[in-house]
């Protein structure tokens, strides 16, 4: 294995992750992991309900990174509007759009307990 080609994916991927940092909706995730990480913090949660939260906010902005490159593809791929490049921008996004409302759901079964 060659050892600065190795390091040097590190780099890529760290620079990917800048790159998505700029996009509005994984700011807006970030926002949401801070104030649900401070809840978690404030509410006590166990071992458990931290790993399940911790893993949430992880998938979200994996998926949410996923979604940013599949645009990025569709967009170089078709300059022009195209019915299938829409199809696909709008899956990827609803994609986002069902792993974020289960999360809110799987948070909710989390915390209202602890709450109330």
């Amino acid at each position: 294995m060659d050892l600065r080609k190795y390091l040097r994916s590190f780099g890529y991927a760290f620079e990917g992750i800048l790159t998505a940092w700029k996009e509005q909706n994984f700011r807006s995730h970030l926002i949401s992991a801070i104030i649900v990480l401070i809840a978690g913090f404030f509410t006590g949660l166990s071992r458990v309900e931290w790993f399940i939260v911790l893993l949430l906010i992880a998938l979200m902005f994996a998926l949410e990174m996923v979604n940013t490159a599949i645009e990025r593809v569709v967009d170089l791929a078709s300059t022009e509007l195209h019915p299938l490049a829409k199809q696909a921008k709008d899956i990827a996004a609803g994609a986002v759009l069902v792993f974020a409302v289960f999360s809110a759901i799987i948070g909710l079964l989390i915390f209202i307990p602890k709450w109330f």
